[in-house]
């Protein structure tokens, strides 16, 4: 396997053997020496759960929050400083049960982040409960009698919502991952990679047999340009299309219609503080 320079020597990773995270860390990293070749100008940011963990597997910055918190710092760590690149990475549980909320309105500010979430349909840190996309029927310890609820369709939310950039791959599949991965990154606006990936220990349904054979690649018939036929393509669950599934060039990014940046291009965190200027907005205050 050849060397990247966010490799980390030193790191034990406790991922269990054979789980799908492996593939996902070695895609991220070859796209991002490819596309992002400073480790200086890259923030990973996380929460929690063992996706979250990824972070901590590569050579570079990176910033671990709470359950469901990873989308907040993201968008502000980009506001403080336009020029990094950072990209949230975490699970289907973190990102789309307790980060729900978040989710939603990220997508609605859309700044220039990219968000993996690696979906295996179940919660692998805390033992196998099921996630908001677990299966309508999938057993689990909790969920004896089989899951009743229907999935949590993170795609078709994105769409919806007018995401500017929406996709899905199978880590199975490396080079077409790491193409979409590749597109992502380079995207100017909110971008959401979808990942599927097997949990071996708690997810004995969705396996990667079972991923290779319930999905298909979106060919040059499919338009990412129309909303229309993206979110079809979306709610489609016979099989379950994998790459680009809408993607907007024109959509304002968050961070360049701030205020703040509207005469003075200065990135945040290099600014002086006008202490003048406090001290009138607390007199103000209390008053």
């Amino acid at each position: 396997m050849a060397k990247t320079i966010y490799d980390f020597p030193e790191a034990e990773i406790s991922w269990c053997p054979g789980c799908g995270n492996f593939g996902i860390l070695t895609f991220l990293k070859d796209v991002l020496a490819e596309v992002a070749p400073d480790p200086q100008k890259l923030v990973l940011v996380s929460g929690i759960g063992q996706a979250a963990k990824l972070p901590q597997y590569v050579k570079g910055h990176y910033f671990n929050g709470l359950h469901g918190r990873a989308l907040p710092p993201a968008t502000a760590i980009k506001v403080s400083n336009p020029s990094l690149t950072v990209v949230v990475t975490s699970g289907d549980g973190d990102m789309y049960g307790e980060g729900g909320n978040h989710f939603i309105h990220t997508i609605r500010r859309n700044p220039d982040i990219t968000v993996i979430v690696h979906n295996n349909m179940v919660y692998g840190l805390t033992k196998g409960q099921a996630s908001p996309t677990s299966s309508r029927g999938f057993k689990t310890p909790v969920q004896a009698n089989g899951v009743i609820l229907e999935p949590f369709n993170p795609l078709a939310v994105a769409i919806a919502l007018d995401a500017s950039f929406v996709a899905r791959i199978f880590m199975g599949f490396k080079d077409h991952s790491e193409e979409v991965l590749k597109k992502a990154i380079l995207h100017k606006g909110f971008s959401l990679v979808d990942v599927f990936q097997p949990c071996v220990t708690y997810n004995k349904l969705n396996t990667y047999q079972w991923f290779r054979e319930k999905t298909y690649f979106l060919d040059s018939s499919h338009d990412p340009k129309n909303r229309a036929q993206a979110f079809q393509k979306a709610i489609e669950t016979d099989k379950f299309p994998l790459g680009i599934f809408y993607q907007q060039t024109e959509k304002p990014v968050f961070e360049d219609q701030l205020v703040a940046y509207r005469d003075d291009k200065t990135p945040l965190f290099e600014r002086k503080p006008n202490l003048d200027r406090v001290q009138a907005i607390m007199h103000k205050l209390r008053q």
